[in-house]
């Protein structure tokens, strides 16, 4: 056991650090739009709808390309897919800054979803070449816990961005988009040199414990008593991959209908800008807490489902309180208390699919049930926008994001009904 620790640690050591920049990096790209709408909407003369469906229409491109993306991973190898995925998005998360108006605006968000497409089911996909299910929760939460350190760090450094405004004749949301997408491309490129294709690959693993690792996963496959999908076809028709899929949707619409609008809400309170990006930083600080002890909670309990259900249901109790509260620090705070409650589902879902697909089915299933969450990133945003537009208030759009959520417990609860039930006992191992 002391050897497995000792194991383990060391690839951790190797891979999470660096595997949390490349996503740090990726979200902090993909939410940056946050932040610059608090000036670019006004200097473009967007509306809230515009600016909605522009925030939301990233998750179109996103869906589109998903799966093929991953597939395409799974065929030639991390190393380099996630390199080409990099250097792509960073290059144009940086064209943003030349946005003109809705067209422009709708185009690049389009295409930023597609170079984006297949980073996070890919590197899923790829913590699972390491780490079995006992292990694996603590790991994917601890790589997930860039997601809110990139809106904690984010938001300060965006608002101090935003301030250089009329340098060299560009606007701050311009330095914005440039000065936080350019990293990428370089990241991309050290993605070549340190980030392995698996233990097979890797030149600081010796020989034994390549193969510790190897037999380690084998025994975890051999020890699950469901149907376990190494074939992309059956894989794809499993309901438990729509399940989680739908699952999952409820749960990024929360996400993103609390996290694209959070710190114009806050603005709205009379905070200027730099103290937006504290006050919102707080919340995300919380989250990334939350999603380590969550996580390694979930591995040591030896469960995933109600590791899901129970934040996900205080997330939505949550965002009920801020529709029933006036719009005040009280309501602010519950939505903190939401976005908390969301990101620690992260790390005991995604150790979910990993325990009934393998190889193939694995890619294909993790990128389609992120592809169809991800959904979730375009009605959130949009559904919030609408409703500030047509009402004047944020309330019936965070109304509907309660009930995506509520309908995220009910699919999980659903999907654990069919895991805890033995399938029959062929396994797939044909690949597609």
């Amino acid at each position: 056991m002391a050897k497995d620790e000792a194991l383990y640690r060391k690839i951790a050591v190797r891979l999470i650090p660096f595997m949390m920049v490349l996503y740090l990096v990726a979200f902090l790209d993909r939410v940056n739009v946050s932040f610059a709408a608090l000036t670019m909407n006004a200097e473009l003369g967007l509306s809230p709808a515009v600016y909605g469906w522009g925030a939301g229409v990233f998750f179109l491109g996103y869906f589109l390309f998903e799966v093929p993306s991953n597939l395409v991973l799974e065929r030639v190898g991390a190393r380099v897919w996630i390199a080409r995925i990099m250097i792509t998005w960073g290059l144009v998360s940086a064209a943003m800054a030349f946005v003109q108006g809705p067209t422009s605006f709708y185009a690049l968000r389009f295409l930023l979803g597609v170079a984006e497409a297949g980073f996070l089911p890919g590197m899923i996909l790829y913590l699972t070449y390491w780490f079995p299910q006992e292990r694996l929760a603590r790991f994917v939460g601890l790589f997930m816990m860039a997601v809110p350190l990139a809106s904690a760090v984010g938001a300060p450094l965006s608002s101090l961005v935003l301030s250089a405004h009329g340098w060299l004749g560009l606007s701050g949301w311009q330095w914005l988009f440039i000065i936080e997408g350019l990293p990428a491309c370089a990241l991309g490129l050290l993605v070549l040199a340190l980030l392995p294709d698996g233990p097979d690959a890797a030149p600081w693993l010796s020989r034994d414990e390549r193969a510790a690792v190897a037999a380690r996963l084998a025994a975890d496959r051999a020890g699950q008593t469901h149907r376990i999908h190494a074939a992309l076809r059956p894989a794809m028709a499993d309901p438990r991959v729509w399940l989680l899929g739908l699952a999952y949707f409820g749960i990024v619409v929360g996400l993103y209908g609390v996290g694209m609008w959070l710190p114009q809400l806050v603005r709205g309170l009379g905070f200027s800008i730099a103290q937006v990006g504290l006050v919102t930083a707080v919340p995300y600080l919380a989250s990334a807490a939350a999603m380590l002890l969550w996580g390694r909670h979930s591995d040591r309990k030896g469960e995933r489902v109600l590791h899901v259900a129970l934040p996900t249901m205080v997330s939505a109790a949550a965002l009920f309180a801020a529709v029933v509260l006036p719009l005040d620090i009280w309501s602010i705070i519950a939505l903190g208390v939401a976005t908390v409650g969301i990101y620690a589902t992260l790390g005991p879902f995604w150790g979910l699919p990993p325990i009934f697909l393998t190889r193939t089915a694995a890619a294909g299933g993790i990128a389609l049930i992120n592809a169809v969450g991800n959904l979730g990133g375009f009605l959130g945003p949009t559904i919030v926008g609408w409703s500030l537009e047509l009402t004047g208030s944020v309330h019936a759009g965070l109304v509907a994001v309660t009930a995506c959520l509520v309908l995220s417990v009910a699919a999980v609860a659903l999907a654990g009904r069919r895991l805890r039930v033995p399938a029959p006992p062929a396994v797939a191992t044909v690949r597609s």
